[in-house]
């Protein structure tokens, strides 16, 4: 298969120069501090749409001729190539209808349909999605538009490449969030065609990991699950456009735990001021969970930031927890009056906040006279954590678990 060259993915670069925007490249100290060496993070959750793929979609659609646009657009997606492709098909005037899974998240459906789109739920995983999005096509005449599987997909998702080498010349390692491949075929063709040494680094979640494995296959390999919080990497095969790409200029495979997402997600919030998606955060979750991989100075792209206000509540739940900023206690206590009391007496001089207690005097494994306690804090950090449960430990109270 031959590969998306420079040239193209430059004429494509000239077509989006006044749709796509030019997202910042934003210097992290905290990161730095974290990988001990210089990292930015290529803001493409600043996109119109809020994610890169608008600069795919737009060259992909500019490339049909006055027939096929007559005949209308049909795509599939979680929600941000919905978004591109609405927004792409707005801007030229093409019809365009898009198939999303039942559980979409509700940002991405509503601002689909703000662009005009005509949206269809059907199926309980992308996969479904696809095959009904594929059979609109057939019956309709409507041209499909694949979210990842066409050269002037990643011929435009290539511009953030671009952009990257012009933004940070210096730079020696790219990590790129990666579900289909569209993106990192596209950022991996970019680079690799002016500065081979600059190690590109594809990111999965590794619940929804199909890449490694396909690699080794040496062709996609579908996937039989991908659960993830990460919904818009959950692909569970390769297309054999990125894939061509991705075996060949791609110099390796990050995964990332659950937690490193979350943990990601909360970082971007609290410290770079971002508002994230969990597979936009993947490349900073990547330099949190594997920071001996990059050399410096390094370009994480942040793909998108496209989030359900429900599921960000959660995520920074969960991240707090994974960070060490939640700490929940079973302790043994006697039961007389006082003993509650002594003990949140205790937790307020170590300054953990409780946030909510239950007391219990009924279970088979109490004796005569003890309750059980549970109690959930805010923390400050790990340490923080181990300090508390010490400090408890050393005037007497029995800690029986702890989360």
């Amino acid at each position: 298969m031959q590969l998306v060259d420079l040239d193209r993915i430059r004429e494509a670069d000239a077509l989006l120069a006044k749709v796509a925007r030019r997202t910042p490249m934003e210097h992290s100290r905290v990161l730095g501090e974290y990988t001990g060496g210089e990292v930015h993070l290529k803001c493409e959750n600043l996109q119109r749409t809020g994610s890169f793929k608008l600069r795919g979609a737009y060259v992909r659609l500019l490339g049909l001729d006055a027939e096929r646009r007559a005949a209308g657009v049909v795509a599939a997606s979680a929600g941000n190539h919905a978004q591109g492709v609405a927004l792409a098909a707005h801007l030229l005037g093409i019809p365009a209808t898009v198939y999303m899974p039942e559980r979409a998240p509700l940002p991405k459906l509503a601002a689909t349909k703000s662009y005009g789109a005509q949206v269809t739920l059907h199926g309980a995983v992308l996969a479904e999605t696809l095959a009904a999005a594929k059979e609109h096509a057939e019956r309709t005449g409507a041209e499909f538009i694949h979210p990842f599987d066409h050269p002037d997909i990643v011929a435009g998702q290539g511009t953030v490449g671009l952009e990257i080498l012009e933004q940070l010349p210096e730079v020696r390692t790219i990590l790129v969030p990666t579900g289909g491949g569209g993106l990192v075929a596209g950022v991996a063709a970019a680079v690799k065609a002016t500065r081979p040494d600059v190690k590109v680094l594809a990111v999965q979640a590794e619940q929804a990991a199909a890449w490694p494995p396909s690699l080794a296959a040496g062709k996609p390999v579908p996937l039989t699950d991908t659960q993830t919080m990460a919904d818009g990497i959950a692909v569970g095969e390769p297309g054999a456009v990125p894939f061509a790409h991705v075996s060949e200029l791609v110099d390796g495979v990050l995964t990332v735990s659950e937690e490193s997402l979350s943990r990601a997600l909360l970082l971007c919030l609290e410290r770079a001021k971002l508002v994230v998606e969990p597979a936009g955060v993947a490349a900073v979750a990547a330099l949190l969970e594997h920071p001996e991989q990059v050399v410096s100075p390094t370009a994480a792209v942040v793909s998108g930031g496209n989030i359900d206000p429900l599921l960000l509540l959660q995520l920074i739940q969960h991240g707090m927890t994974s960070a060490g900023r939640y700490l929940s206690l079973s302790v043994r206590l006697p039961d007389r009056p006082g003993s509650l009391a002594g003990l949140l007496a205790k937790l307020g001089e170590l300054n953990a906040n409780v946030i909510d207690i239950e007391h219990s005097r009924i279970s088979g494994a109490l004796a005569l006279g003890e309750v059980d306690v549970e109690v959930s804090l805010e923390t400050r950090g790990q340490e923080h954590c181990e300090y508390v449960v010490t400090q408890l430990e050393a005037v007497g109270h029995t800690i029986l678990a702890r989360r």
